[in-house]
């Protein structure tokens, strides 16, 4: 751990303030950052980067902890504190009693002053929901703390190009330590937070940084070569690339999304991949007519669902002050929308996957079983035995329902839907 220092300190402080505002994404605030501040140093980066996030994580106890005064420079002085610092260590930064008081005051805090939504880092009202679901409170501790934790580096191997021992063994040998993902059979999770992004491995395609839940979202899937495939929310096309691989870059990939800007950043991506039967397709909405010509013709279509995004905070903790309730109503009402007009590409005996990264049961087995009740002509596949076919050894029940204190990745659902005769 780094001395603390008057400009590393200040610069934190600079990039949490303007975080805190939650104008836009943390991440995209700190990259905005970086820019305007480009003389500050690796290690500084590295100390304001891991300051931002930290607060954002542990930000409801941190907010107990400072009580009347969570100012900014408050909040990152608990945090700090809160990381196995000693007092000595803020005599660079901290020059007033009571400063001093309070930093004392934050080493003696005790945790069961606070609600269990607190202790488990979660909005109230997700915590409510969780426990309404019927989730054990010991359970939502468990998940809170795990989701409140920062991801690892997760790789998905693109084996059109290399097996996934030859990227490790490559790894290996530019010093970066790797394993096998517990699941995906072309994942790899990298110990550490190197720039994967400058190496060949990255720039010539052989790997992609995918989340391991991401990863088996593909897997249920299961495309087969020369099939008629779509991808209807493929946003920056991660999920497209790894469909488009299942593939064997035969058949036809259709990338649906709305947002050109999202299309645009699949186009670099798409090149390193060296796949050529992906289609991107910018679309009006999910009843635009390119989508109507293709009713009743696709074997597969996966609808990776606009969503809360609360099973992916390791990533983005600041996602958990910049959603709300009523802002899950918005997104149902769009979720079963998307389903129903995607439902309409697949063909008789074809698969429809509807999946998530939200913990949030209303986003998940809520909309499937809307969608199965109004829609007799689909029927729920269990997502273990699809796993089973493609050599999986996962059971989480009907649906794929994955947590990070019990699976390693983001929190994921899915559900396997098939069109009857």
């Amino acid at each position: 751990m780094p001395p603390l220092s008057q400009e590393a300190f200040h610069a934190a402080l600079d990039a949490l303030r303007a975080a805190l505002s939650f104008g836009a994404p943390a991440d995209a605030v700190l990259s905005r950052f970086f820019r305007e501040n480009p003389k500050l140093g690796s290690q500084n980066r590295a100390f304001i980067a891991e300051s931002v996030f930290g607060v954002m994580r542990q930000k409801f106890v941190l907010d107990r902890i400072c009580e009347a005064d969570a100012s900014p420079r408050r909040l990152l002085l608990a945090f700090l504190a809160r990381s196995g610092r000693n007092l000595r260590e803020f005599e660079p930064i901290v020059s007033r009693e009571d400063e001093r008081v309070f930093l004392a005051g934050v080493k003696a805090f005790k945790l069961d002053t606070l609600t269990l939504a607190e202790r488990a880092e979660l909005p109230e009202w997700v915590a409510q929901e969780l426990l309404a679901s019927g989730m054990a409170e010991e359970n939502l501790l468990a998940l809170g703390r795990a989701l409140a934790q920062a991801a690892p580096l997760d790789l998905r191997v693109n084996t059109q190009k290399m097996k996934r021992e030859s990227v490790q063994a490559e790894l290996q040998a530019l010093g970066y330590e790797s394993s096998p993902t517990p699941y995906s059979p072309f994942g790899l999770r990298v110990v550490g937070k190197p720039a994967i992004n400058r190496h060949t491995l990255f720039t010539e395609g052989a790997i992609e940084v995918q989340d391991e839940g991401s990863q088996l979202l593909g897997l249920l899937v299961g495309p087969k070569r020369g099939e008629m495939v779509a991808d209807f929310c493929a946003g920056a096309g991660g999920k497209t690339l790894l469909l488009g691989m299942l593939m064997a870059s035969t058949g036809r990939l259709y990338a649906f999304d709305v947002s050109e800007k999202r299309l645009a950043n699949l186009k670099p991506r798409l090149a390193r991949s060296g796949l050529s039967n992906v289609q991107p397709q910018l679309i009006n909405s999910e009843n635009d007519s390119r989508i109507k010509r293709l009713a009743g013709k696709l074997d597969r279509v996966l609808v990776d669902a606009p969503c809360s995004g609360m099973g992916t905070l390791r990533r983005n903790p600041d996602l958990k002050f910049r959603q709300s309730a009523a802002g899950v109503d918005e997104l149902n009402q769009k979720q079963a929308a998307i389903l129903a007009s995607a439902a309409r590409l697949v063909k008789v005996g074809g698969r429809l996957v509807y999946a998530t990264c939200s913990i949030l049961p209303r986003e998940n087995q809520g909309i499937v079983e809307a969608f199965l009740a109004a829609n007799p002509g689909f029927s729920l596949v269990p997502a273990a035995t699809i796993l089973a076919e493609q050599r999986v050894e996962l059971d989480t029940g009907d649906y794929l329902q994955l947590q990070p204190q019990t699976h390693g990745c983001d929190g994921f659902f899915a559900a396997v839907m098939q069109r009857k005769a």
